[in-house]
């Protein structure tokens, strides 16, 4: 087995942020140091995917989950795919993998054509089979991120390339511009060494080699930060608000929250946006070590442990009784050393004496590890003896890789989502079974999941 390369072992106010090692611990969280090279010696790697597959984002046929449906219960081999693959994302609908050699291979949802492919059957049974990302021949893919509608990539040399469509902005692309059927670079950010990026639902961060942020996309709420436009409260926040916030009761006053949702996005007009990368203003005089986007929200981790978020607070994803808009710092008492978010729930891996997992948000299906809500930071519940190197947070369920090479699981269990063989919900982390080799990275889409295997 694999020993990880866990970022739980960098003291973050120690490190010089001119080393770019240091950010591929970040963005690599987890991962082990072969993730950097060829897989040679006999090693092969394999991403296994569970959960909702109603968009094809588990990249599975029929007879790969004979009698669940579209749905997989249990960490399914995704077919047809490289065994050399380095890299995973789970966006809300689509998934990616990169290869050792540089190569993103996508499947999944494609309406907003953020598979990079230029369909000819574009029947739900050809999106689910993943194909190679066309028009980044010449260039050699480190990672690769994936929203709701739009895909991104990252080259060796830094350079930031998107794909898909989005009307708030999120390709970054320059004004009005709403769509790129192949990936595009971003000009904005051509001088810079990008190491990073994350996607919310419209709005993106991007973090360099040397510390900075950059913000664009749709900035209602100061969710990105301070990036020149005025600062304004979402429509979507006050329209709903009412109703989400007793986010404790049924179903029922769920659906109807997600309907006011949909209704409130259909009329929003004149949105505030910054169609290009802006340095977030926040951070201007700080080194930044991490970022995490949720559907709606931000957090960034400052290198000197200091951790900031905002955004909507609808669910209290942003960790902090201060309500301002903006960038604010979260009520955290620990030393954060990565960091993620999900739709309305956040996670930070701390360490105190031993590294462990703090959540905060929303908890309707006890994502944040335990039964009782709680908007501000407190620890995930029954982890004892196991060190997280890493997170990463659904709609409403949560994932961890340990340095063991272990994945653990818990919050909603619908759909398989958790991949444990059932449908229920799980308060406490569940320990991923029956999987043959070292998790190297875990990842949570909105309803599906997958995890990166060493063989």
């Amino acid at each position: 087995m694999l020993r990880l390369w866990s970022i739980a072992k960098v003291r973050i106010g120690k490190v010089s942020t001119s080393d770019s090692s240091f950010y591929k611990d970040i963005i690599f969280n987890g991962i082990s140091k072969r993730r950097f090279t060829s897989t040679g010696g006999g090693e092969r790697r394999k991403v296994m995917s569970f959960g909702d597959g109603s968009h094809g984002a588990l990249g599975l046929s029929s007879s790969s989950i004979p009698g669940m449906g579209m749905d997989a219960y249990e960490p399914t081999v995704v077919p047809n795919l490289p065994s050399d693959i380095s890299f995973i994302s789970a966006g809300h609908y689509h998934s990616l993998a990169v290869t050792s050699t540089g190569e993103i291979w996508a499947w999944g949802r494609n309406d907003e054509d953020q598979l990079g492919r230029i369909e000819i059957d574009s029947s739900k049974c050809s999106r689910s089979e993943p194909k190679r990302v066309e028009g980044l021949d010449n260039v050699n893919v480190l990672s690769a991120f994936a929203s709701g509608v739009v895909s991104a990539a990252i080259g060796d040399d830094g350079s930031l390339w998107v794909w898909g469509r989005s009307k708030r902005g999120q390709l970054g692309l320059g004004k009005g511009i709403i769509e790129a059927l192949v990936p595009s670079r971003v000009e904005t950010l051509a001088a810079e060494h990008v190491v990073k990026v994350s996607l919310g639902w419209g709005h993106a961060l991007a973090l360099t080699v040397d510390g900075k942020v950059f913000g664009w996309g749709y900035v209602a709420d100061g969710r990105v930060g301070n990036v020149g436009l005025p600062l304004e409260a979402s429509l979507l926040d006050s329209i709903t608000s009412g109703s989400i916030k007793d986010h404790r009761n049924d179903d029922l006053n769920l659906e109807a929250a997600e309907k006011k949702v949909v209704e409130a996005m259909k009329k929003e007009t004149d949105m505030p946006i910054a169609w290009e990368p802006c340095l977030v203003e926040e951070t201007r005089n700080v080194k930044v070590a991490d970022i995490a986007c949720g559907s709606d929200h931000s957090l960034i981790l400052c290198h000197d442990g200091t951790l900031l978020s905002s955004g909507s607070n609808v669910y209290g994803q942003l960790g902090r009784s201060k309500q301002d808009l903006g960038m604010s710092p979260v009520d955290i008492t620990e030393s954060p050393i990565t960091i993620a978010a999900g739709l309305g729930h956040s996670l930070a891996i701390c360490n105190r004496s031993e590294p462990r997992i703090v959540s905060w948000g929303w908890n309707r299906s006890r994502q944040l590890g335990r039964e009782k809500p709680e908007n501000l930071p407190r620890e995930v519940e029954g982890f004892d003896g196991e060190t997280p190197a890493s997170v990463s947070a659904g709609r409403v369920h949560s994932l961890c890789v340990t340095e063991k090479g272990e994945a653990w699981v818990w919050g909603c269990g619908k759909n398989g989502r958790l991949g444990l063989g059932s449908s229920s919900d799980e308060p406490e982390p569940m320990l991923l079974e029956d999987v043959e080799g070292c998790v190297l990275q875990a990842v949570a889409g909105f309803d599906h999941s997958l995890i990166l295997v060493a063989e």
